[in-house]
């Protein structure tokens, strides 16, 4: 479709005609993913009208719009510039363990978040970036401000483009940050390799009991799912810069790959638990599949 989000490097025109026929599904999940009715009245004012939007099961029937609905036989309620609707925050890991990988993890977490925030958007839903990455005493170097609408894509895709992997994240902490300065819940959407050494499921806790929709996408490369390396190593932590060897023997990669299972488990775990979607995207996989596994609120 035309638009600068057409000749953007993260969303090209047939993944966005793809990504088109998603978007009402999304906007149901951001009503009814199970952290409580999210569109709610501000305080004073009247009612003005501002747009539709198509229903959602769950949504009061006194709000669908039955002329609109006789003209199109399609059901759609009316939305006013009195209420406020959901904000989905794309948390995006941008430490420098995301530029590891062929392709870059970054790359692909960028291409995701255009993805999931271009569905979300193109369903009139408010979308903002926020970019998980110590910065002296914070554990976010972006808090974007939220766009609205197809309008809102290309300033979007720029702040996306802009992000780099780099430094140190603290992602429990991040999500913490950030629930903490979010005036209202919303969807929260957590990009990310989640290699984390801090207890990532403590600010994933708070930020469900905050009310929040969560959705968690993992960005792993298959070398780290399927290691075939072999003899002595020198490894370097890509975030502290930390070096550690170690002699890659089949102990070592059975005790690796457990690990590493772990990891995956407990973040499958959590998501069953808590109603929330959990989905594992390699690097090298198309990418079309990955966007309609976290819109379907999967748990790979």
């Amino acid at each position: 479709m035309p638009g600068d989000e057409a000749r953007s490097p993260l969303l090209d025109p047939e993944f966005v005609r793809e990504l088109d026929a998603l978007r009402r599904r999304l906007a149901v999940l951001a009503r009814s993913g199970g952290a409580g009715e999210h569109t709610a009245r501000r305080r004073g004012g009247a009612a003005e009208f501002q747009e539709h939007r198509g229903y959602a099961p769950g949504d009061d029937l006194r709000r669908v719009d039955w002329l609109a609905f006789a003209r199109t036989g399609e059901p759609v309620v009316k939305l006013f510039r009195a209420e406020e609707d959901v904000v989905v925050r794309l948390l995006l890991d941008a430490s420098a363990s995301l530029g590891f990988g062929d392709p870059v993890k970054l790359d692909v977490a960028r291409r995701l978040a255009a993805a999931i925030g271009y569905v979300a958007l193109a369903g009139s839903q408010r979308t903002a970036l926020v970019v998980a990455r110590t910065t002296g005493s914070s554990a976010l170097a972006r808090l974007g401000r939220p766009h609205r609408g197809r309008a809102g894509v290309p300033a979007l895709l720029r702040e996306l483009t802009e992000a780099a992997a780099t430094g140190a994240t603290d992602l429990g902490r991040a999500i913490t940050e950030l629930v903490q300065r979010s005036h209202r819940p919303g969807m929260l959407v957590v990009l990310s390799d989640f290699l984390d050494p801090g207890p990532v499921t403590t600010g994933l806790n708070l930020a469900r009991s905050a009310g929040h929709d969560v959705l968690l996408v993992q960005i792993v490369d298959r070398t780290e799912l399927e290691p075939a390396f072999e003899g002595d190593y020198t490894l370097v932590d890509a975030e502290s810069g930390a070096t550690v060897e170690v002699t890659m023997d089949p102990t070592a990669i059975e005790a690796y790959t457990l690990r590493f299972a772990g990891l995956v488990e407990e973040l499958r775990a959590w998501a069953r638990r808590h109603g929330a979607a959990y989905v594992r995207v390699t690097t090298d996989e198309p990418l079309e599949g990955a966007v309609r596994r976290v819109v379907a609120r999967g748990v790979d």
